[in-house]
C-alpha cells in the first residue's frame, strides 16, 4: 500500500485539479468552478434525477448529510425543499465556507451546519428527506450516526445513502486505497462490505427498502449513461468488438437492460464500486 502523507481534503482536492489531465475527472466528481455551475449541472444529472424519482420534490424539509461543497443541498433547494447542510468541514473550497457562498451566490436558501452526524443537533423528527451522498464511508461510529439519523427523520420520512464504497473482504481495502485518486494525499477514504451498512441501517430502527447495485442506477453511476454501462458489460462478455455493438442494443429492449445491469452489479468486484440505500422510518 502507498504512503500515505497527511494533507487536509481540502488540499488533496486542490492539488487533484491542479494535476495536468484532469479536468474530465474533477468535472464528473463536481469539483471544477464555478461552484454555482458545477451545482446546476449536477441537479440536471442523470444521477439527481434518479434520486429525485426516490424522494419526490418539495416542500418539505431536507437534511443534507456531509454536504461537501454543497452541489446536493442546492439541488434539494432548487427542488423545493427547505435544505440544511450538515459539513464538519469550514473549507472554502469543498465545505461549509463553500456552500454558504453557494447560497449566497444563488438566492437560494441554505441552512449550514458544521457538525458531525455521531451528534445531531437538531430536535426529534426534524427532517422528513435526510440524504447522504458518499458520506457513510467516512463515518467513524456509523451506528451511532445511523441511530442520530432515524431519530431526526420523521416517521414516513426517507433515508437515501447514496454511491458509498464497497469491498467484498476486509483483505481487498489496501487495493481501493491504492486506487483511489486521493487517499495517498490525505488519508481519510474507507470502505466496508455491504452486509456493514446493511447491518447498521438496520440496527438503527429504519427500514432498509432497497440496496442498489453498483450497476443498476445513475445514482451510482453517474455522469456515465445507461448506455455507456451497456458498451462496459458487452466488452466484457465480448471479446470481438463487431459483436459488441448488437449486444448493446440488445441490452436497450424493455425489461432486459434492467435485468443485466442487475446481474452485473452481482458479479461486480470492484474494491470501492459505488452502493447505494434506500430506507424509511416506520410510520
Amino acid at each position: 500500500m502507498s504512503a500515505v502523507k497527511q494533507e487536509s481534503w481540502e488540499d488533496a482536492v486542490r492539488w487533484f485539479r491542479e494535476q495536468p489531465g484532469n479536468d474530465e475527472i474533477v468535472r464528473d466528481a463536481y469539483y471544477d468552478d464555478p461552484l454555482n455551475a458545477a451545482a446546476e449541472r449536477y441537479w440536471k444529472s442523470n444521477e439527481w434525477l434518479a434520486v429525485r424519482d426516490i424522494i419526490g420534490t418539495g416542500p418539505g424539509d431536507a437534511l443534507d448529510a456531509g454536504a461537501g461543497r454543497g452541489i446536493a443541498s442546492y439541488a434539494l433547494a432548487k427542488d423545493g425543499f427547505t435544505v440544511t447542510a450538515l459539513e464538519p468541514d469550514p473549507s472554502m473550497l469543498v465545505g461549509a465556507g463553500a456552500i454558504r457562498q453557494l447560497s449566497q451566490e444563488t438566492d437560494l436558501v441554505i441552512h449550514v451546519e458544521e457538525n458531525l452526524s455521531e451528534r445531531l443537533p437538531f430536535a426529534d423528527c426534524s427532517f422528513d428527506v435526510i440524504f447522504a451522498r458518499a458520506v457513510l464511508h467516512h463515518i467513524a461510529d456509523l451506528p451511532a450516526a445511523m441511530r442520530e439519523f432515524h431519530r431526526v427523520l420523521r416517521p414516513g420520512g426517507a433515508f437515501v445513502a447514496a454511491r458509498e464504497h464497497v469491498i467484498t473482504d476486509p483483505s481487498d481495502l489496501p487495493a481501493f486505497f491504492d486506487n483511489h485518486a486521493l487517499h495517498h494525499r490525505y488519508g481519510g477514504e474507507n470502505a466496508h462490505p455491504l452486509s456493514f451498512y446493511q447491518t447498521a441501517i438496520r440496527d438503527s430502527g429504519l427500514l432498509l427498502e432497497r440496496t442498489i447495485g453498483s450497476l443498476e442506477s445513475p445514482i451510482n453511476y453517474g455522469p456515465q449513461s445507461t448506455n455507456e454501462i451497456y458498451h462496459r458489460i458487452a466488452a466484457q462478455l465480448m471479446p470481438i468488438a463487431a459483436f459488441r455493438k448488437p449486444i448493446s442494443g440488445v441490452f436497450s429492449l424493455p425489461g432486459i437492460g434492467a435485468l443485466i445491469r442487475r446481474l452485473a452489479s452481482q458479479f461486480d468486484r470492484r474494491p470501492g464500486r459505488h452502493a447505494s440505500f434506500i430506507a424509511r422510518k416506520l410510520a
